[in-house]
């Protein structure tokens, strides 16, 4: 995956902003595969703010990694708002990091279903004192790359807004 320069752009901001505070990020990624981590450590210095990412593709990773329940995976599935959470507040606990965004999602091309279609993701950043965020985005059945990508973008731009930057 080759990223953009407004995807650059928007990371460099991300880093500024994070940095500006003193705080360190961390991330949680699922349908995204640790790109949004990927194009963080893109940027020279980023070690000041990149605290660490988990790829927690299966349900076995959100929950031991994570610490999301088992039972939260079964009763909402890993593509919901309740599970979103759960991986922004378990990336917190299990980092050193004062702010973290997860990402959960159907990517496609496979996968989607009438209640959770392809193109729909769950974005939650959570940091340390502060209200948690949450955004539910459905980009529609627009391709795989796409969705991956819109996803980073999204969620870089709710870090900035839990950041007040944005």
């Amino acid at each position: 995956m080759v990223f953009l320069p407004k995807h650059i752009h928007l990371a460099e901001l991300v880093l500024a902003d994070c940095g500006e505070r003193k705080l360190m990020l961390a991330t949680a990624e699922s349908c995204t595969g640790g790109l949004i981590a990927g194009l963080l450590t893109e940027i020279a210095g980023s070690s000041s703010v990149v605290e660490r990412g988990f790829v927690t593709y299966s349900n076995d990773a959100k929950r031991d990694l994570l610490g999301v329940p088992g039972d939260m995976l079964a009763d909402f599935g890993a593509v919901s708002e309740p599970v979103a959470r759960a991986m922004a507040e378990g990336a917190l606990n299990h980092s050193k990091a004062d702010i973290a965004v997860s990402v959960t999602g159907i990517a496609g091309p496979g996968g989607g279903t009438p209640m959770k279609p392809i193109g729909l993701v769950h974005i939650a950043c959570a940091r340390r004192g502060q209200n948690m965020m949450h955004e539910m985005h459905r980009f529609g059945d627009i391709g795989r790359g796409e969705v991956r990508m819109a996803t980073l973008e999204a969620a870089l731009h709710l870090v900035r807004r839990q950041l007040g930057a944005d």
